[in-house]
């Protein structure tokens, strides 16, 4: 079965090139190739011999999705669902957002989520596997190729929790960044998780770059558990000590992803347990009004205790920010466009 030549970091390319009886130099040819020239297929690689071209095409694919939907919002963001391709014609979705400072893709991880948040449009919707590192990385150059534009932010918060398949995130994630790959700076790659504490020391420990974001959503247990499922397995308390563990190890600010669901945690009485807890950290709170989903347990907060909520952080030495609501007119919260797909094909 050929695999796709896409999951190689360079390093690992090199070694692939070794077991076809290639020299290793030819990876940093292919990569230009497939990075920097965006090919598509293997004879477009016009400077290798047609013996390792068909070398490459007997052994390797290159990675293509289908475009099965696209919406744009009356706000610029557009929400593609991809089909993968593979055998059982799998769906991901992806976000493109446009700020200021320039284009911002919101990539999937998983196919299906396994951490069954309670306000998250993937909850209900089966796991089926982890996305490989060339599935990650085709998102972006498939919206690159649509849409004729040059990505510059990249951020891992779609379907999918990116800790659940850490090893490809982190290959895709070298890839992005090498400057023979997209080559899009690290400090411009952000990686979501609910909270899975044992990759969080990893990823302190691998000293990178990139910007951690942690789902909080309430300082309280009981709360968060009843949110987030994955509370019961990493309580706050060991996740507040694998996030002070991250920030002294990197000397980087955490991004506290904090969604206000009305009448649950969202009044002042939990904006003042978040201040006891967060504070002395290099810390940002990122306050998100909550996107209702079908059948969700929760309703997003009042406009105003949303200002509320931030105000009470802002003056009492936490900083934070509403995130800006995008896409909200095409479901462009992660996972719901899947799922609305879903359902309509098992009817």
């Amino acid at each position: 079965m050929k695999k796709n030549i896409r999951n190689n970091t360079l390093y690992d390319l090199k070694q692939e090139m070794v077991k076809i009886g290639e020299k290793p130099f030819r990876a940093e040819q292919i990569f230009q190739w497939l990075y920097q020239e965006k090919v598509t297929t293997f004879n477009e690689m016009t400077n290798l011999s047609l013996d390792l071209r068909k070398k490459l095409g007997d052994n390797y694919h290159i990675g293509k999705f289908q475009l099965e939907q696209k919406l744009v919002s009356q706000d610029g963001t557009k929400k593609y669902l991809f089909n993968l391709c593979d055998s059982e014609k799998n769906l991901i979705e992806t976000v493109l957002m446009q700020y200021h400072h320039g284009y911002t893709v919101c990539l999937s991880s998983q196919i299906g989520c396994k951490m069954g948040c309670q306000f998250c449009a993937s909850t209900g919707i089966p796991f089926v596997r982890n996305l490989e590192v060339g599935e990650i990385i085709q998102q972006i150059l498939e919206i690159e190729k649509e849409e004729q534009i040059r990505i510059s932010n990249i951020v891992f918060m779609g379907i999918g929790e990116p800790f659940d398949n850490f090893e490809n995130v982190m290959k895709a994630i070298e890839i992005i960044n090498h400057p023979k790959g997209l080559n899009i700076g690290a400090r411009h790659i952000s990686i979501s998780t609910s909270g899975l504490v044992p990759k969080i020391y990893e990823l302190a420990d691998r000293q990178m770059q990139c910007t951690l974001s942690v789902s909080l959503h309430s300082s309280k247990n009981t709360t968060r558990s009843a949110m987030m499922p994955i509370n019961q397995v990493y309580p706050i308390e060991e996740l507040m000590k694998a996030c002070k563990y991250y920030i002294q190890k990197t000397n980087k600010r955490i991004s506290f992803e904090y969604a206000l669901a009305k009448e649950n945690n969202d009044n002042l009485a939990d904006a003042k347990e978040l201040v006891k807890l967060l504070q002395g950290m290099l810390a940002h709170v990122n306050l998100i009004p909550i996107n209702p989903i079908e059948k969700g347990k929760f309703a997003k907060s009042t406009n105003e205790n949303i200002i509320k909520f931030r105000d009470y952080l802002n003056n009492h030495g936490i900083v934070a920010t509403i995130r800006r609501e995008l896409g909200s007119d095409i479901n462009a919260a992660c996972g719901q466009l899947r799922r609305q797909t879903l359902s309509k094909n098992k009817r």
